[in-house]
């Protein structure tokens, strides 16, 4: 039997650590066929591999190192090492997402650029003790992707929002406690729907952060805030009850809870 392997080089990005980061995002390879011979008439088998148009390695080498499994961010870890966010930043802006890319992947590309300027916003204002000791932190313009300069708050709104899946609140982090935790690895298209049905179950059973009973809730004012998304298929109740482990009433008593600002650290 001959057997005829074809080898896939995976492209690497070689990320320098400087004031002007460049970074080269290499091309997908394309899907590799694979010939195998017995003397047999030639069969064609395809070798599938999952290949995304943006490799997050960089960002989930960061959150893994210095994001705690709560959520709980070592912030004086990532600022030691703040060149490779920062590198990560920019090859973020040399691959903007384009109508081929597929929903998981301009989920994951988002929440990840989202996360990863939130760190970096807090970064440029460390130390300090919440995110509100910044002048207008969802306003501010550092982030260039492409010929744009972006801020949290377009990216939340005008971006993730309107692609109509209310649990990227769950996925994006505004660096304090009350937020849901920052996952400590990046979100990736394989599997981003399996990690935002995670986060939306571990935040709204979080007994620090919500209180749940069959007949009365005091949950996060998120739910509030965000209220529009969280009702475009039933209730809130109806919301909450996809993930609860407990069952509430379609009558139950809803309050919100204060919001706690403090830095996730």
């Amino acid at each position: 039997m001959v057997i005829t392997e074809t080898r896939v080089e995976i492209p690497q990005t070689v990320i320098t650590e400087s004031e002007e980061v460049e970074t080269t995002i290499s091309e997908p390879e394309e899907v590799v066929e694979v010939a195998v011979s017995n003397n047999e008439p030639e069969e064609v088998v395809e070798v599938i591999e999952e290949v995304s148009n943006f490799n997050h390695d960089a960002f989930d080498s960061i959150l893994k190192k210095y994001v705690s499994r709560e959520g709980n961010v070592n912030y004086s870890g990532i600022k030691s090492n703040w060149g490779s966010l920062r590198a990560y930043i920019a090859s973020l802006g040399q691959s903007l997402p384009t109508a081929t890319w597929s929903q998981e992947e301009k989920l994951s590309y988002w929440m990840n650029a989202y996360n990863a300027m939130t760190i970096d916003l807090i970064l440029r204002n460390y130390p300090l003790e919440s995110i509100k000791d910044i002048k207008d932190p969802w306003d501010q313009r550092f982030w260039k992707l492409g010929n744009k300069w972006y801020n949290l708050n377009e990216i939340e709104h005008e971006i993730l929002r309107k692609m109509g899946d209310a649990r990227i609140h769950f996925g994006i982090n505004c660096a304090s406690f009350s937020c849901p935790p920052l996952l400590n690895e990046a979100f990736r298209p394989s599997k981003v729907d399996a990690q935002l049905d995670m986060l939306s179950r571990k935040f709204i059973n979080d007994p620090t952060r919500n209180t749940i009973t069959s007949d009365r809730v005091e949950v996060s004012k998120i739910f509030t805030w965000f209220a529009k998304d969280f009702k475009t298929d039933g209730s809130l109740i109806d919301f909450l009850n996809r993930y609860s482990t407990t069952s509430i009433s379609e009558n139950a008593r809803v309050r919100y809870r204060d919001y706690d600002w403090t830095l996730n650290k």
